[in-house]
């Protein structure tokens, strides 16, 4: 086969034990793709619903994929299992916008490094 054209059969395990989005896909398909699937096809009856890809982080073997690569460059299994399903796991991070106003005077003076009050 040409590179690129490779098929990968993949599902995605969401933080409680359940299996999303099982199919075959391109090896030249990129992670971010695989989130905007993941993300079309989330459960809406779970407590956490990610809004956009930038929520999710795929892990394989241990190490979080990067979403410009693809999947032949993050260096996924394929070709060298006899036949069956890779599993890869989902971890959602909603980004939360964080006000540095809400910041009370005790929390800043525990950043204060040289232990003065700050008045």
């Amino acid at each position: 086969m040409a590179e690129g054209k490779e098929l990968i059969e993949l599902k995605f395990r969401i933080y409680d034990g359940t299996d999303i989005a099982h199919s075959t896909y391109a090896s030249s398909m990129t992670v971010a793709t695989l989130k905007q699937k993941i993300v079309a096809e989330w459960p809406q009856d779970k407590a956490v619903i990610p809004k956009s890809i930038n929520d999710l982080k795929l892990i394989h073997a241990g190490r979080v994929l990067e979403n410009n690569k693809s999947l032949a460059d993050s260096r996924i299994t394929f070709g060298d299992l006899p036949v069956g399903v890779i599993t890869m796991h989902v971890v959602v991070q909603p980004t939360i916008a964080k006000n540095k106003t809400e910041k009370s005077k005790e929390d800043m003076q525990k950043l204060n490094s040289c232990r003065c009050v700050i008045l």
